[in-house]
């Protein structure tokens, strides 16, 4: 154990810290929604621009920032302003709300990329952009064209991972788990020494992943050639073999996570971790929340591993770059009828692959996108437990697996499914009528698809 008066005066310096970084986020937020406004105000001739993002924690927010700032500052015919979509918000719907208005920005952050190119929204990306990313990070639609390239590296979801207090685990003789069973034994280690094992949340309802996904990772795998979604639609699955996940996720959640989720936002896990509240946390920004925790707690020991599968794989979706499923920078139609919007969207998208960004990006605690001149990008190594990071994707036990869906409306059912396991986390809810709901409600999408 810690010595107990060092942990709390820790404690203490961690609540001071966090209390500094969350006025630091909120001013972040609040620069992001204006940045560039004041060069945009007298643009000289300049031509302005949108950038529609989802806000994230405090180190992406402030990546875009800093890039589009550093854009701005260089540009002699562009001005970027930034419209971020405030965190909470169920991105999805806001595309949807944006297309039903007609209020297209010139650079969207993209999901449900598929129904939006089928439906004429957004407009090929040149080859000037493309060439300077390396060519498996992106892919053409069935037409021939680019329509998405990615925001930051692609490696997949092994961002979704567990943040731990390696100091804790050094103390009381921890080691991260190498099977299922020994992650479950970890948290009834951690309980019996009277703390609280695990920090997760659900203010917002996109964090809900973060614990899910590696539980039902074994199952998506399964599935992995044709998707689990496709199989389920063609009747070669349902959502009855889903079951033992799901009665995992209630399990964990009844027994080891800190009370208080279903009102905790997923960026107040952090100060949950440093402050000692919970010895684990559930993330998915990867490197980014280990820098937000350095930013609270310079001290903080932190490290991070995956929930492995009952035979100790480490099962982790990896990023599509074609199809439904596929994240990332568009630039809109809207943008293209303009012209001169199209213009600036490629000229900062050109600016966004640079070495330039890239190095900027990593400085600030992100992985960059995987440009083409990826041996001239200077790695951040400072952050503690990057190295944790770095070594997944070297893991021999890791298992890179496919989900993809070729249902349009998979989306919105995604978001469906994420109330659906909130309400049987908070016990609304039995596994049984889960089950049926999903299933219900799964049928009734592909019907109407």
């Amino acid at each position: 154990m810690q010595n107990a008066q060092t942990r709390d005066a820790r404690r203490r310096a961690s609540r001071r810290a966090a209390a500094s970084l969350a006025a630091t986020a909120a001013a972040v937020v609040v620069l992001a929604g204006c940045a560039g406004g004041a060069d945009a105000g007298d643009a000289g001739g300049k031509t302005t621009i949108r950038f529609l993002y989802a806000t994230g924690d405090e180190t992406w927010n402030s990546v875009v920032d800093g890039v589009v700032k550093a854009f701005n500052e260089q540009s002699d015919s562009t001005v970027v302003e930034l419209d971020p979509l405030p965190a909470g918000s169920d991105y999805a719907t806001a595309l949807k709300t944006m297309d039903a208005t007609g209020n297209w920005p010139a650079v969207v952050d993209m999901r449900d990329t598929l129904t939006y190119i089928q439906a004429g929204k957004l407009a090929p990306i040149p080859e000037s952009v493309t060439d300077l990313l390396a060519p498996d990070v992106y892919g053409a639609a069935e037409d021939g064209n680019v329509y998405t390239v990615p925001s930051s590296a692609l490696n997949g979801e092994i961002g979704i991972n567990i943040v731990y207090d390696k100091s804790y685990f050094a103390d009381n003789g921890l080691e991260v788990p190498e099977a299922y069973d020994d992650f479950i034994a970890l948290l009834e280690e951690i309980q019996a020494n009277g703390d609280v094992p695990l920090a997760t949340a659900a203010a917002e309802v996109w964090p809900s992943d973060q614990l899910w996904k590696p539980l039902a990772a074994p199952v998506f795998a399964e599935y992995s050639e044709q998707g689990f979604w496709n199989a389920v639609a063609e009747g070669t699955a349902s959502m009855e073999d889903l079951r033992e996940p799901l009665e995992r996720l209630v399990q964990i959640t009844d027994d080891f996570v800190l009370e208080g989720w279903q009102s905790t936002a997923d960026a107040q896990t952090t100060t949950l971790l440093v402050n000692g509240q919970a010895v684990m946390a559930t993330s998915s920004a990867g490197i980014g929340r280990l820098n937000d925790i350095h930013k609270v707690d310079p001290e903080f020991d932190a490290g991070l591993f995956i929930i492995p599968a009952d035979d100790g794989t480490i099962n982790v979706l990896k990023n599509s770059v074609v199809g439904d499923t596929a994240s990332g920078l568009a630039i809109s139609a809207q943008a293209q009828e303009d012209g001169a919007e199209y213009d600036s969207a490629v000229e900062f998208l050109e600016y966004f692959y640079s070495v330039e960004a890239a190095n900027l990006i990593e400085s600030l605690g992100w992985i960059a996108p995987n440009i083409a001149a990826s041996d001239e990008v200077e790695r951040n190594t400072e952050i503690p437990g990057a190295a944790d990071y770095f070594a997944l994707l070297e893991d021999p036990n890791l298992n890179w697996y496919s989900n993809e869906s070729s249902n349009e409306a998979l989306s919105a059912f995604n978001t469906f499914f994420r109330q659906v396991r909130i309400e049987m986390q908070d016990g609304q809810i039995t596994v049984d009528e889960a089950i049926s709901k999903l299933q219900a409600e799964f049928d009734k999408t592909v019907a109407a698809g």
